[in-house]
């Protein structure tokens, strides 16, 4: 399994119990690796605070988990930071009762902390324009970082999705890319003219420059794959060379996209699909673009919209 280790938490005991439904979730569900690891974390914690309490999983009780969330909240965990921890308990009780590991389950009426929602940050037309047009397109990194940039702003890609591409994932023909999201959820998403002549050209021209060790569409100057961090500094780069003072990262132009389709007249189910998001609810932060065009709309249509009191 793999582990956090970003955290300073001392090492927990282990359980059957919890190494069976990570291996679960692993191999039954495919979670990313990233989520698993966040399950894993969240479980341990769980299971250290039970053995200072001297306490056990198989005894739990719905006052165990009252201790802990309190616990939690004493060391200042956020509204966002508890909800994923109280998800990890619920499914590891749900999953042990249902696979009869456990006599009861004392998560299930835990309700989640009320999250604030939060507007995401995203990207004028105007300043994705501009940052489109940075990249030096005569030299192979150049056009490496323009292909990657129109890329993650017309198929909304998560930059994981980005680096993952490999050269067979994209159909010229078509213009759709083949996408591999959050627990290897396969998804087609379409892209614009200019990006997939961006990208073709990339693939022909450019690409066989770095003398590719590996099969990944976005290479870094030893042939390789490019990893999270090189595609966040080539943004930083970028947003420097434009003056934008905001905080921008590659999932900016996740947002941007959303935003703009939104902008467009597309509804939120359609966005839904192309962000590969597998619940609704997490396409609906969007919804603030959606109110401010139908407020627009209402404005300029509705007969006595002009009128004074």
């Amino acid at each position: 399994m793999p582990k956090n280790e970003t955290t300073s938490t001392p090492t927990a005991p282990s359980h059957p119990i919890v190494d069976s439904f990570l291996q679960y979730q692993l191999i039954s569900r495919g979670l990313a690796e990233n989520t698993l690891a966040a399950y894993e974390s969240d479980l341990h914690s769980f299971l250290l605070f039970l053995q200072e309490k001297r306490s056990s999983l198989d005894h739990a009780t719905d006052q165990s988990l009252l201790l802990y969330i309190m616990h939690l909240r004493r060391k200042g965990l956020t509204s966002r930071s508890l909800a994923r921890q109280l998800s990890s308990l619920r499914g590891l009780f749900q999953y042990g009762v249902e696979h009869n590991l456990l006599d009861s389950n004392p998560a299930k009426f835990l309700e989640n902390p009320k999250i604030p929602k939060t507007l995401p940050e995203y990207l004028s037309q105007d300043e994705i324009a501009s940052l489109l047009g940075k990249p030096n397109l005569k030299d192979k990194l150049g056009f490496r970082d323009r292909t990657m940039l129109e890329l993650l702003y017309a198929a909304g890609l998560r930059v994981t999705e980005l680096i993952s591409l490999r050269p067979l994932d994209f159909d010229p023909l078509t213009g759709l890319v083949r996408v591999f999201g959050k627990g290897s959820k396969e998804r087609a998403v379409p892209v614009h003219s200019a990006a997939a002549d961006f990208l073709t050209a990339y693939l022909r021209d450019w690409r066989p420059a770095f003398n590719p060790v590996e099969d990944f569409i976005f290479l870094n100057r030893s042939g390789k794959g490019l990893s999270r961090q090189a595609v966040w500094k080539a943004v930083q780069r970028y947003v420097a060379q434009t003056g934008i003072k905001r905080n921008v990262s590659p999932h900016t132009f996740r947002h941007s996209f959303a935003t703009h389709l939104l902008e467009g007249g597309a509804d939120l189910r359609t966005v839904q699909m192309l962000l590969g998001h597998a619940d609704i609810a997490a396409t609906e932060i969007y919804t603030h673009v959606e109110m401010e065009r139908l407020r627009k709309i209402h404005k300029e249509f509705h007969p006595r919209s002009k009128i004074k009191a």
